[in-house]
């Protein structure tokens, strides 16, 4: 599984950077032929909105791919509020395949 974390108009540091790879890797216990998952960390400058900090999670599986996104107050909130989300997904999507 191929882990690529960026950060848009801002620099991560190693800290969150590890969290986001350290938490990734439970996905592997979800689907076991995870190709890449790309990771976005994206800082949102809006004057008018208090949840600015937004993580988006695109992982790539053979012919399929799941997408989620989630904005809060902190990257870690955002990220692990998107992950649970990806999970779900991945579930459900071995669900209609064992259908």
């Amino acid at each position: 599984m191929i882990v690529h974390v960026q950060a848009l108009h801002f620099d991560a540091d190693k800290k969150l950077v590890e969290y986001v790879t350290k938490k990734l890797e439970k996905l592997a216990q979800y689907h076991d032929r995870i190709i890449k998952v790309d990771v976005f960390l994206v800082l949102d400058n809006v004057v008018h909105t208090i949840k600015d900090k937004c993580a988006e999670i695109r992982v790539h599986v053979p012919r399929a791919e799941f997408f989620v996104k989630s904005t809060s107050k902190s990257f870690e909130t955002s990220f692990d509020e998107a992950l649970d989300a990806l999970v779900q997904q991945i579930k459900k999507k071995k669900q209609k395949q064992a259908a």
